[in-house]
């Protein structure tokens, strides 16, 4: 399930691509399949350990391009173990919520990326985020470790990466039917995955991201200005810009 659209992205065979928080690997994957060359960053060694073995088995079976390259690195959003002006395109997905000194990890993302670059950044979009908020205290933190610290507002991201150097551009919202799944999990308790509700929307979910038919597909897309689940913005650093 992708959240960044990367017909926006623009992304082309032979760039070089920042997955900062790349968790699960996700967007890591379609970007290595798209033949861009990947580094997949995260704090987790586990996350990091089945992307490292997910790339190994995309490129023995011919998934990627041949001559792209991936690679993992074990690292902090805050303090990126890469030299100023390093990469081509940035993806920075469900991460700035959680943490705390969002301001260093901004900066850090705007060293690293070229001049002409662009970072896609996503977040929790404000509404939807405010209601899981106000029905459950185990859905953040500090009631969960490594929880959401902060809600953003669509004006308070552009702020938070304008003050880093880029320029943020266009933007939208992703995953409507996202948000009453995350709603319920809520009122019956975050970690609560037996209840059959719970069970029956996220088997919805999964057969929905499997099969993509075109009656959920176009229910999102007029729910997504309202209650998408994620705020994707779309940034550039200035040509002028040096580290």
């Amino acid at each position: 399930m992708l959240t960044v659209d990367f017909a926006r992205l623009g992304l082309k065979r032979g760039d070089l691509v920042l997955d900062m928080g790349a968790g699960a690997g996700r967007h890591a994957f379609e970007v290595f399949r798209r033949g861009a060359h990947i580094v997949a960053l995260d704090y987790s060694l586990a996350d990091l350990k089945d992307v490292s073995s997910l790339f190994s088995a995309m490129a023995g079976a011919g998934e990627a391009p041949e001559g792209t390259h991936s690679a993992t690195v074990n690292g902090d959003g805050t303090g990126l173990p890469f030299a100023d002006d390093t990469f081509d395109f940035i993806i920075c997905s469900e991460v700035m919520e959680h943490i705390p000194d969002d301001a260093a990890a901004a900066s850090e993302l705007a060293r690293v990326l070229k001049p002409g670059g662009t970072l896609a950044v996503t977040v929790p979009t404000w509404l939807p985020e405010k209601v899981c908020w106000a029905i459950n205290d185990e859905y953040h933190a500090p009631f969960v470790e490594g929880g959401h610290v902060r809600i953003f507002t669509e004006a308070k991201l552009r702020s938070r990466f304008r003050g880093a150097g880029l320029n943020p551009g266009a933007s939208h919202h992703a995953h409507a039917l996202h948000s009453p799944y995350w709603w319920l999990k809520c009122a019956v308790g975050p970690t609560n995955n037996d209840n059959p509700m719970v069970k029956a929307y996220l088997r919805l979910l999964t057969w929905d991201i499997m099969k993509a038919p075109k009656l959920t597909r176009w229910t999102e897309k007029v729910l997504n200005p309202v209650l998408g689940k994620s705020l994707v913005l779309y940034a550039k650093k200035p040509e002028a810009a040096r580290g």
